[in-house]
């Protein structure tokens, strides 16, 4: 019997990635078996990493062997979250293989404290790259202003990566913008744009946390009306961004020697407000040559009452009224965008921070004497 996640896939061109990694679920099967239903991908973020390590004794084995080697907490931290990283791209590669380079990524994030420099960004994700040497790894770079230099400057490398916190059109076009611009020039050093991948981690749920919370403010019926509309509109505008720019003849410049179409990937997928369903930003955003990361618990209500249809390139009308109403409302999306960089790469540091010190105080104390 085919799954809803694997129907999505066939159907409709649509690959549901998994956003969640533990040791276990790579150690018994558990992945495999989510493969095997339709997952084509995973993705992990600092907190993910940090809940994986704090919530289970998996590492503990590991860390232990680490630090009494002689190594640093910090550097520990990375060795345990690279193994995994090893491990699921292991189990991930037949996808990859299978799908032409299409899916079977795994994806792992540079440290967040990283953000706002470039130049060590660049630095970060290139040591990435070099030490896990995997076809099908993206590194996960943050789409802040600085960030966006590293992305194209990787790019240009022939590097592929996963552009994650991006929560505006604007940011968006920059994005895409780093990405053709680095195959140019990537391709200008004869290089071969068909070893390159790329997503762009467009946020959806975060958005109308942010909004619904300005909209509230607002206070009127009109503002009301418009609650829990912004992600999904904003979302379908970004899908018809990308369907602009990755046409027309500088596109198929590139496209003709073999690049690949950087996919848009639907990010923050489980719904913040209960008063939505639950399957809101899976059922709204299915359409060709995208991405849906999803947690488990996101996974298990679609298949149960998820509904199966392209939506993506619908209703595109009624989204650019929805901005425009927002606009009207006194809702600035690009402040929103902005607020929820900020606060997305603060929320990824504490977590970072958090996972260290958690990590130092299960090293042993030996006192003197």
């Amino acid at each position: 019997m085919t799954t809803k996640l694997q129907a999505l896939h066939e159907e409709h061109d649509q690959s549901p990635w998994l956003d969640n990694i533990r040791r276990s679920y790579l150690r018994d099967g558990t992945l495999a078996r989510m493969v095997a239903q339709g997952i084509r991908g995973m993705t992990a973020n600092p907190t993910i990493l940090a809940r994986a390590i704090e919530g289970s004794n998996d590492y503990d084995e590991q860390f232990a062997s680490l630090m009494a080697a002689g190594g640093s907490v910090t550097d520990t931290f990375w060795e345990l979250v690279i193994t995994d990283i090893t491990d699921a791209l292991t189990i991930m590669r037949p996808v990859f293989d299978e799908s032409g380079g299409r899916d079977g990524f795994v994806s792992l994030e540079v440290a967040p404290e990283l953000a706002q420099n470039a130049a060590a960004t660049i630095a970060a994700a290139r040591a990435l790259h070099e030490r896990i040497d995997a076809p099908n790894l993206l590194v996960k770079i943050p789409a802040t202003a600085e960030g966006v230099r590293a992305i194209e400057a990787m790019t240009a490398e022939g590097r592929s990566i996963n552009v994650t916190l991006i929560f505006s059109l604007s940011r968006y076009e920059e994005v895409i913008e780093a990405y053709v611009s680095g195959l140019e020039t990537f391709v200008a050093a004869g290089g071969d744009p068909g070893n390159v991948h790329s997503v762009a981690s467009f946020f959806v749920s975060r958005v109308d946390a942010e909004v619904d919370r300005r909209l509230e403010a607002v206070g009127t019926d009109d503002a009301s009306a418009l609650r829990g509309r912004a992600a999904v509109a904003q979302a379908k505008l970004a899908y018809q961004l990308s369907t602009r720019r990755f046409s027309g003849r500088r596109w198929w410049s590139l496209a003709r020697r073999g690049a690949h179409r950087q996919r848009p990937l639907w990010a923050s997928t489980s719904t913040k407000d209960p008063a939505y369903r639950d399957t809101l930003y899976v059922d709204s955003l299915i359409g060709p040559g995208t991405v849906n990361t999803l947690p488990e618990a996101t996974i298990v209500a679609f298949e149960d009452h998820g509904t199966l249809s392209r939506t993506i390139d619908t209703k595109v009308g009624a989204a650019v009224d929805v901005m425009h109403r927002l606009g009207d409302a006194g809702i600035d999306m690009e402040d929103v965008g902005r607020t929820l960089e900020d606060q997305a790469i603060a929320a990824f540091h504490q977590s970072f921070q958090g996972v260290l010190a958690a990590l130092a105080a299960k090293v042993p104390v030996t006192l003197p004497g």
